[in-house]
């Protein structure tokens, strides 16, 4: 959903305060705009498994069951993917490709906070050949075990299959395990089984399921996976966006791409902070780069991101970030 003074805060600060568009600049996995006039409102990634240098998104609503594959190297759709055998989708939040190459898509949202008794993921496999076309998906029910919450992260353990949510609250939500199995006969409960630190929008695995990044609006945290029993390392050096919706990790495993909503939205990269990218973007201290303490290259260009930062955070204050609570 559109949440203006996100929009607004980031529109301003990005006209105010330059900042580089990604790591190293170019194309691909360096960073790229979505040109496709169709998406506006990209609320998840996911890099592809079988089509290198493709990125998968989808808009959150108001479109109907479609997955777009985006060409990084040139910002345009290659093919456009229809569910079918799944109903009308609601609000969906995420994206996330797990083992065998499924793709899984969750209609999670609830702008509400709890207006909706249950909420759907949409598992299908990823095509083979990029063309439009339409393809059966399997839709699960989901409940979660203490009481409907809205959420706007779903990620896909790559060895496991297993699947995960995280809530969205604004004060940090948790991380919540779905069932080893996803059954389409009956309703799934995912129950919390740890803290996250976030006003989470959208969260990855790393390819080999060793690290776990959660984004929000201003800023991101890292874990160590552990079997799922989270350890927080660090915060990730997200960059400022208009409507910081989405995350994922490239294909290779070294970079981290943050997508927005809007018309013509970036895709930005920055490296893998600690050891998820064979140690690059590592800081001397081991916890990546991190807008919070000022670790990091200490480049010019960070200082001025960690100043944009904070001055966002500054005018959320000023204007009323609470507005935007329980709004999508």
């Amino acid at each position: 959903m559109r949440r203006s003074f996100a929009l607004l805060a980031g529109v301003l600060l990005t006209g105010a305060l330059a900042l580089p568009a990604s790591a190293a600049g170019g194309a691909g996995d360096e960073g790229f705009t979505i040109k496709d006039s169709r998406i506006t409102e990209s609320s998840g990634l996911a890099a592809s498994h079988l089509h290198p240098g493709i990125y998968w998104t989808h808009n959150d609503s108001d479109d109907g069951p479609y997955i777009y594959a985006v060409d990084s190297s040139t910002g345009k759709t290659v093919a456009t993917v229809t569910l079918s055998g799944i109903g009308s989708p609601r609000d969906v939040e995420a994206i996330s490709i797990g083992p065998g190459n499924q793709i899984y898509v969750g209609d999670i949202g609830d702008n509400l906070d709890g207006s909706w008794p249950y909420i759907w993921i949409y598992r299908l496999p990823e095509p083979k050949v990029l063309k439009n076309q339409t393809i059966k998906a399997t839709q699960y029910v989901v409940k979660y075990s203490n009481g409907a919450r809205n959420a706007e992260s779903l990620v896909v353990h790559p060895k496991t299959g297993r699947v995960y949510i995280i809530d969205k609250k604004e004060n940090g939500g948790h991380l919540y395990e779905g069932p080893a199995q996803l059954s389409s006969s009956g309703a799934n409960i995912f129950r919390p089984v740890a803290p996250v630190d976030l006003w989470a929008t959208d969260a990855a695995f790393s390819p080999d399921g060793k690290q776990l990044a959660v984004r929000g609006y201003f800023g991101g945290i890292y874990y160590d996976w552990n079997g799922g029993k989270i350890e927080r390392k660090g915060r990730l050096d997200v960059p400022l966006q208009g409507q910081g919706e989405s995350i994922t990790y490239s294909a290779d495993g070294t970079r981290l791409m943050y997508g927005s909503e809007g018309a013509d939205s970036a895709v930005e990269a920055e490296s893998v902070p600690g050891d998820g990218g064979a140690g690059a973007g590592k800081s001397p201290s081991g916890e990546g780069s991190s807008a919070a303490s000022g670790s990091g290259g200490g480049a010019a260009g960070d200082g001025v991101k960690v100043g944009a930062i904070a001055v966002a955070v500054a005018a959320a204050a000023v204007f009323g970030l609470r507005r935007l609570r329980r709004r999508g």
